[in-house]
């Protein structure tokens, strides 16, 4: 049976990657998509996963636009990474239309549609603490709440100290911590995926365009961090929920939400010299190989 996944994204070269492997495996059943303010606008991150249903025929999966600016902070884009409009790649026009429901009560209304729905935040999360405030119970209706945000034991890429989405939306990333008890995979994991666009084969245009997603990194992002290749921070999230390529700790963990180098950093309190509660499964560790054969594999069924 395959399992039933909802996935919260802000479309984003790296997001795209991450739909297209949900759409592409069959171990995945994608129930919806909602979309939030972070590597680009709403509007625009509403759009592009539009435009990426199109382009892989599956306009049939309801997509929910959700919060267009972060809980307490000003929101800061990624377009000088993402592309201009948040995506690269030859997009076709979306030939459907977000439902009119929003994001925070519609993955509220897929909890109670489906009893063992995992939610899946690859963005800022703001759409899922919303949905909390909303639902103090969500938690308890959904089967699993996977996020990619945070680092430990290693630099972030917002700040020394903290990666992008739990950057953009601390006070949101706390909340889900808090009360979502979610297994996180960060930085410290994620940028070791990183995955050759020639792992994807054929010459149709929507091989180009994925391969464009896979190599979505200026040079000055590659060069500052020393990748050879581009990251793929949240396909690498959606890929553990059926192949287990990550490898997790769990501790008192918490998100701290005052301006400066360390708003959205995470304590991970592995030796627990804190009287922290509030326990998360963290990654603390990655099949590379593993996840780059299965993700080419399957983006390769796509084209």
């Amino acid at each position: 049976m395959s399992r039933k996944v909802l996935l919260d994204v802000d479309p984003g070269c790296d997001d795209a990657v991450a739909l297209g492997l949900a759409l592409a495996s069959d171990e995945l059943d994608v129930v919806g998509v909602t979309t939030v303010a972070g590597n680009t606008t709403v509007d625009n991150a509403t759009r592009n996963a539009l435009a990426v249903l199109t382009l892989f025929g599956r306009t049939d999966v309801p997509v929910a636009a959700g919060c267009g600016r972060p809980l307490a902070h000003e929101l800061k884009t990624a377009e000088d990474i993402h592309g201009e409009g948040g995506i690269t790649g030859d997009l076709p026009e979306p030939t459907a239309e977000p439902v009119s429901t929003d994001a925070p009560a519609f993955i509220r209304e897929q909890a109670t549609e489906h009893d063992d729905l995992t939610l899946v935040g690859l963005g800022p999360l703001t759409n899922v603490a919303v949905a909390l405030m909303g639902d103090p119970d969500l938690p308890e209706r959904l089967d699993e709440v996977a996020v990619m945000g945070g680092t430990i034991r290693a630099t972030g890429n917002r700040t020394p100290m903290a990666e992008a989405n739990f950057y953009s939306d601390p006070a949101a990333a706390r909340r889900v911590v808090w009360d979502a008890n979610p297994r996180i995979a960060g930085l410290n994991v994620t940028h070791r995926a990183q995955v050759p666009p020639g792992v994807v084969d054929g010459d149709s245009g929507t091989a180009e365009t994925i391969r464009e997603w896979l190599d979505y990194y200026p040079d000055w992002v590659r060069e500052g961090v020393g990748l050879e290749h581009s990251a793929q921070h949240d396909a690498l999230v959606v890929a553990d929920l059926f192949a287990d390529v990550l490898s997790y700790e769990s501790a008192p963990t918490d998100v701290f939400v005052d301006d400066g180098d360390a708003r959205g950093a995470v304590m991970f309190d592995e030796y627990g010299v804190t009287d922290a509660e509030r326990t998360a499964r963290v990654a603390v560790d990655v099949d590379v190989e593993r996840f780059r054969s299965l993700l080419g594999e399957r983006l390769s069924r796509l084209v």
